[in-house]
């Protein structure tokens, strides 16, 4: 079956009620405007890309180039590119969302392929008005040289993934690996971008100002949407913007909708909750040099008790951290933002405890040295690394309880054996003594932050002991 012959025509309808907008992406009669048609045996550019992809095709060929998406994107685990979109500073967001579909299809260079599909991906969209009945690229011949190189980049001779040959046209597999990159690139940068300007997160962006906010649809007989004629030849704009704020909860019109859904809409959001909730980009980290839990003034217990009672404050403040860390295996792998906006992970929130018992241990005990104090470089709460996204699972939970209870017990007895004199009257510059006992004492705030995760209904867990 071949591609749909389309009419020429030059009238416009545009649709934007919510079921006006579903029946027609669910019309086969609409369909995407078909790229521009290449000679056999065209060089390998964005012309034949486009005229090569599922993006721009319906009726058969569509079903059969999915079908190469589909294959590709089974192998990919949703979760692991999550870890793997948290990890590095990079400011690109188009490059970074590339390089880990890149890396994760294994191929060889995910970083020279990152730069060629953002090089394509400014030609591949091309205006839909363009051409009569078609859609047609943008002459770039920056672009078509980029897709001479990934073409063999995508796999083995001619780009096909194993090296042999297979049923579909040559290069096919590779037209749908360079086209699931491309579709990629843009459109999860816009969605985080989007996301860093809502509070509400990738959920409220996809409801209240989705990044992709029309669709266009080429008419290739006669139908009719909504009680609307819409001739052959006719080309449709559905408004997914005004369309959304119809939409059952949970639908992102995006994302498209039956029988043409897009199938890489787990993949793409986990990429974008990894770039989110990952590694801060450097201009981020100006913003904060320490973390909330460093407030210039701590509350709580510790400020006018003995030094026995001081020397329990860290130890309580661990018991309580792993009595939640006991609840969170159950923890399903999303980042939990707070009331500060600050993003945390079980793992995160160990890191965090651990490493600042440890920097203010240091401190003190190079106080008492006469030495100067390590200068602060931690990232703190301003990273999420691909380490913190990982499953917390019952061995971390004795690492933690470990790692945690054996600092607990230090600084018990440290702060124990410290004449009383230097609890108010510290040696060196900085907070006394006492008062960081009472700041490191609140860092049960990370672990706060992430909560108890036991099951609703389930037997509230004790407070581990701490030496």
């Amino acid at each position: 079956m071949s591609e749909p012959t389309v009419a020429s025509g030059s009238a416009t309808l545009t649709f934007s009620r919510y079921d006006d907008v579903t029946a027609a992406l669910a019309d086969p009669a609409l369909v995407p405007l078909p790229a521009a048609p290449v000679a056999a045996g065209a060089a390998a550019g964005v012309a034949w890309l486009r005229a090569s992809v599922a993006r721009f095709s319906a009726g058969e060929p569509h079903a059969r180039r999915r079908a190469l998406v589909l294959a590709d994107l089974e192998r990919l685990d949703p979760a692991a590119l999550r870890v793997a979109a948290a990890g590095g500073f990079d400011p690109d967001v188009r490059l970074r969302a590339v390089r880990v579909l890149a890396a994760a299809l294994g191929l060889a260079d995910p970083e020279a392929v990152a730069r060629d599909v953002a090089t394509v991906a400014r030609a591949y969209f091309a205006d839909a008005s363009e051409g009569v009945g078609r859609s047609g690229a943008r002459e770039d011949p920056e672009a078509d040289a980029a897709v001479a190189r990934l073409l063999p980049a995508m796999g083995g001779p001619d780009g096909e993934a194993d090296g042999e040959p297979d049923e579909e046209p040559v290069g096919e597999t590779a037209a749908n690996r360079i086209g699931l990159l491309v579709q990629a690139c843009d459109a999860t940068a816009a969605l985080v971008d989007a996301a860093r300007g809502n509070g509400g997160g990738l959920a409220a962006v996809l409801r209240e100002d989705p990044p992709l906010r029309a669709m266009r649809r080429l008419a290739a007989r006669a139908t009719e949407v909504g009680g609307v004629a819409v001739p052959a030849g006719t080309h449709v704009v559905l408004d997914l913007a005004a369309a959304q704020a119809e939409a059952p909860d949970g639908v992102a019109l995006t994302f498209g909708a039956p029988p043409r859904l897009c199938p890489g809409r787990s993949h793409a959001l986990a990429i974008a909750e990894g770039i989110l909730f990952g590694a801060s980009d450097p201009a981020d980290l100006e913003t904060a040099d320490r973390d909330p839990a460093d407030s210039d003034a701590p509350t709580g217990r510790g400020a006018d008790v003995d030094k026995a009672e001081l020397a329990l404050l860290v130890p309580e403040m661990v018991a309580h951290v792993l009595a939640l860390a006991a609840t969170w295996t159950n923890w399903d792998g999303r980042p939990v933002v707070n009331a500060d906006g600050r993003t945390y992970t079980p793992h995160k929130a160990v890191r965090r405890v651990a490493d600042h018992l440890l920097d203010h241990l240091a401190e003190l005990e190079a106080r008492l040295a006469g030495e100067p104090t390590e200068p602060d470089h931690w990232h703190a709460s301003n990273v999420t690394t691909p380490a913190d996204l990982a499953p917390f699972t019952a061995a971390d939970l004795d690492e933690a309880r470990s790692r945690l209870t054996r600092l607990a017990g230090i600084w018990a007895r440290r702060v124990a054996a410290l004449p009383d004199a230097y609890l108010d009257d510290s040696p060196g510059t900085g907070w006394s003594f006492r008062r960081i006992v009472r700041h490191v004492s609140e860092s049960g705030y990370y672990a706060d932050s992430v909560g108890d995760l036991r099951p609703v209904g389930s037997v509230e867990p004790e407070a581990e002991g701490s030496a």
